[in-house]
């Protein structure tokens, strides 16, 4: 038998799949996977129920039902300030995961590399490599994830097709200021760079900070597609309905991308997700403050227990150091014991590294996007098992 592609093949099965199968087995409390519980809006669930019951039930349009499209732009230009064309500036897609690799696909052409910063969502180096690009990364680091400016003008060079920026990021929590995204605007011009803008996190910031994207800013406008997630703005993450937004030279690629991978999306799901968006902007807005609170009761609840928790300043994950509990074994071995002997599972964060193996072993990702109710289970169980 010939060999499969060599480059997908060589991954195994994600460490979100395994944990989360490992809580099924020992009936654990889940805050590793990053699905959220008790968090969606009755609005947009009965905005999908409706239109589902309504129709149509055909192909929608391959750049999403001009519904949608009309309402992100309007979303952007109210939280942004962005001037796009629903018609040619903005695309729906499958879930941010198929909009990413709609962008990377889209452009980069084998030989070109690609700047990461890490730790980083697993599914950027595959599909760069997929793509036939060279991921050079960069690492931010705990406790305070300062961006490590040398280091990023150094990743970047003639050869550089694109920066992948993920803010807020997965999984440190970090959300980049102002002062570091005109740094990183600055690299992106100078070498005739674009940016792939993984933002899905947008309105789950918190303690007064600002989502601001890098499209905002000066000459960015024309080198930026900025992502975007229904599943992760309103808690409905196997709806997987995602966007992008782009100026129409940038798009175009990226669109004919989309059509050979998913080329459509649920017409009810695009429907409801323009409800959503189509809302009082006071109800996104108060996505981060419900959030955070969510935040700072798993936060406390570990400190009580003696784990040091990172700073977090964005999406709905907690890295926290292992070693305070006095565990002495890697995070993966951690993640399996609280699991099989706490009853509570999280997600090891070497797993977020390019080379797991070169990667700071002493953290866990905790999610705390759960009801009230299973962060203090989880709190409880672990309370018990550590004493």
């Amino acid at each position: 038998m010939k060999a499969a592609n060599s480059v997908l093949s060589s991954y195994g099965t994600t460490i979100f799949t395994v944990m989360s199968q490992l809580a099924q087995q020992h009936d654990a409390v889940n805050l590793g996977q990053g699905f959220p519980e008790g968090l969606e809006p009755p609005k947009v669930l009965r905005a999908a129920a409706e239109a589902a019951e309504a129709g149509p039930h055909q192909y929608p349009p391959m750049m999403g039902i001009p519904a949608l499209r009309q309402a992100v732009a309007a979303h952007d230009r109210r939280f942004y300030g962005l001037d796009l064309d629903p018609d040619a500036e903005v695309m729906v897609t499958s879930g941010a995961t198929e909009a990413l690799a709609d962008c990377l696909f889209g452009l980069i052409e084998p030989g070109d590399e690609v700047v990461l910063i890490e730790p980083l969502y697993d599914s950027y180096v595959p599909i760069i490599r997929r793509a036939g690009g060279i991921p050079r990364t960069v690492r931010i680091a705990p406790p305070d994830w300062t961006l490590p400016r040398d280091d990023l003008a150094a990743a970047f060079s003639d050869k550089t097709k694109l920066i992948v920026l993920n803010s807020p990021m997965n999984p440190s929590g970090k959300v980049f200021d102002s002062d570091e995204l005109a740094f990183i605007a600055d690299l992106v011009e100078r070498y005739d760079t674009y940016a792939v803008c993984d933002e899905v996190y947008e309105h789950l910031v918190f303690d007064g900070r600002t989502h601001i994207p890098l499209m905002t800013l000066p000459g960015m406008r024309e080198r930026c597609a900025r992502i975007g997630s229904a599943g992760k703005t309103f808690s409905v993450t196997s709806w997987k309905v995602g966007y992008i937004v782009a100026a129409p030279a940038l798009m175009a690629p990226i669109a004919k991308t989309h059509q050979f991978l998913t080329f459509t999306t649920p017409t009810c799901l695009q429907t409801a997700v323009a409800a959503g968006l189509g809302q009082d902007p006071a109800v996104l807005e108060q996505l981060g403050p419900d959030m955070a609170a969510r935040r700072d009761r798993l936060a406390d609840g570990l400190r009580g227990l003696g784990f040091p928790v990172m700073d977090c300043a964005g999406t709905y994950f907690l890295t926290t150091d292992i070693r305070g509990v006095g565990f002495e074994g890697t995070d993966e071995e951690f993640c399996r014991h609280i699991t099989a002997e706490a009853g509570v599972t999280a997600v090891p964060f070497s797993a977020f590294y390019r080379d797991p193996a070169a990667a700071p072993r002493h953290y866990a990702r905790f999610c705390f996007a759960k009801l009230d109710s299973a962060l203090d289970e989880a709190v409880a169980r672990l309370a018990r098992h550590f004493g």
